[in-house]
């Protein structure tokens, strides 16, 4: 490792830095995109690993309270000093990050770009422990790394980099834990994902998929959620239960290659018909699943897709199915916390996902604001119908932990939100017709069900679709379409 940097630092230059001859354009529109997805910087005590020449340095230490920018090559280090250092609040550190102490508690943010694909899974999660006893409670993490394959244009007659997949990523990081005493005893904390996503400069300019960062936070581990089944947090119940990648590729058998939702692509094409999409428009996918709308939309209408998903194997399959497609889809994790700046999206669209959400008032008021004037937002969704419910359907409600309205009453939340022109139909009689029409389809192709998972999954998606049709026929379960304007 050190000798291919000595090798790529000698002049010390933004483009020995990032292996690329276009690094200096590269920079220009990546540089702000990623400093857009860092939490409020003011006051923060700032860590920078693998600072390089200062790329960040510069931008992090006008905003924050204080910045520890370290990097293990010399060059790289005096370079950042000499240009930096007459800002006053930075320190510059010349150390190996797997070799590196430093105080307990002592950071707000740890900032990483390109530095855990340069260490062995060994490396990583002894440092990713490190990282989490530097962090205050609550404190984040942001790093950024190179999946699959290499971006720049450099040519290495050696390469060190180990390219893992963003899902190997997402576990390694989620999964390891660090436990700290303190005045009220032992707690347990381990990272919990704000975001995941890709960074669009690349996907743009170079048309690649694999630059990948992530926003994680410290949390506690010991505080366990028992609606969760054990899981420490929702996204984690999701992604090991309902969206496990298994169960997640069983959806899709039913509804039809890159659908996760009802209906597949013969909905996904009525649906978005309805929205009168214009080239270079952007549109917000919430809930995007493994991104068959968002590369419907790209493809045959030239519009930018942001895709968004809670669960962590949904985005995984949605990114490497882009890298496989060559789509040009940003697809992010973490919908829920996500704030974007206002008038940024001229469509938010969303397929069966906000039955999760409790309070979706305010997250419809998000959308209101992320919406440009006469921007418009589309919604189909689970609803049910009046209550009393029967205890049956009360038992699956509370079970997958939805949160449902009436079509009736979910158009009144989209108006309190302030939209206008609300439209909210009651779609159950499709979406039987849809059940109905995938049952069959899956008596089809049965064998080749069986074959690719088993003979017990496939009657396990059958039960499921069967019940689904049930609860509609007998009224407890609804589905709604909902179109509405931002005026």
């Amino acid at each position: 490792m050190t000798e291919f940097w000595k090798e790529h630092s000698q002049s010390a230059t933004v483009e020995e830095m990032m292996l690329d001859s276009n690094a200096q354009q590269l920079t220009q529109y990546e540089l702000p995109e990623i400093l857009e997805l860092l939490p409020s910087l003011d006051g923060l005590d700032v860590l920078e690993l693998g600072a390089g020449i200062g790329r960040y340095t510069s931008h992090l230490i006008g905003k924050v309270n204080h910045v520890t920018a370290v990097d293990f090559m010399e060059n790289f280090v005096e370079k950042n000093r000499k240009d930096n250092s007459h800002l006053g609040n930075a320190k510059f550190i010349q150390a190996d990050v797997t070799q590196l102490e430093l105080a307990k508690s002592s950071f707000d943010l740890i900032f990483s770009n390109w530095l855990l694909m340069y260490l062995s899974e060994e490396e990583l999660i002894s440092l990713e422990k490190k990282m989490l006893s530097w962090l205050r409670p609550g404190g984040y993490l942001f790093f950024r790394e190179s999946c699959f394959h290499q971006s720049g244009d450099c040519k290495r007659d050696f390469n060190p980099t180990h390219y893992r997949t963003p899902a190997h990523y997402n576990h390694l990081m989620t999964s390891v834990t660090w436990e700290e005493s303190g005045e009220q005893g032992i707690h347990i904390y381990g990272f919990d994902t704000i975001l995941s996503r890709n960074v669009h400069t690349y996907i743009k300019m170079k048309k690649n998929q694999n630059q990948v960062c992530w926003l994680m936070q410290k949390a506690r581990r010991d505080v366990v959620q028992q609606s969760q089944g054990g899981f420490s947090t929702f996204q984690q119940f999701l992604d090991n239960q309902q969206y496990s990648r298994k169960g997640i590729l069983r959806y899709e058998k039913m509804f039809g290659s890159g659908y996760v939702s009802t209906g597949g692509p013969s909905t996904t094409k009525e649906f978005v018909d309805l929205l009168n999409l214009r080239p270079g428009q952007k549109v917000l996918d919430v809930g995007c699943g493994i991104g068959g709308g968002d590369f419907y939309m790209a493809k045959n209408f030239g519009v930018e897709v942001l895709g968004m998903d809670l669960s962590a194997n949904m985005v995984q399959i949605a990114m490497e199915r882009a890298v496989q497609e060559n789509a040009p889809l940003v697809s992010e994790m973490g919908a829920q916390r996500r704030n974007f700046p206002q008038k940024s999206f001229d469509v938010v669209y969303s397929r069966d996902t906000i039955l999760h959400i409790s309070d979706k008032l305010e997250l419809f008021r998000k959308f209101h604001t992320w919406l440009k004037p006469g921007g418009k937002v589309l919604i189909s969704d689970y609803c049910c119908g009046q209550k009393p419910w029967t205890p049956s359907f009360q038992d699956y409600v509370n079970q997958r932990g939805y949160i449902l309205y009436t079509p009736q009453n979910y158009g009144k939340v989209l108006e309190e939100a302030g939209f206008s022109d609300v439209r909210a139909e009651d779609r159950t009689a499709q979406f039987i017709e849809v059940i109905k029409d995938e049952l069959k389809r899956a008596e089809r192709i049965k064998d080749e069900f069986i074959q690719e998972f088993s003979r017990e999954d496939y009657e396990a998606v059958v039960n499921g679709w069967t019940e689904k049709l049930q609860r509609c026929e007998a009224g407890d379960q609804r589905w709604g379409l909902f179109y509405a304007t931002r005026s």
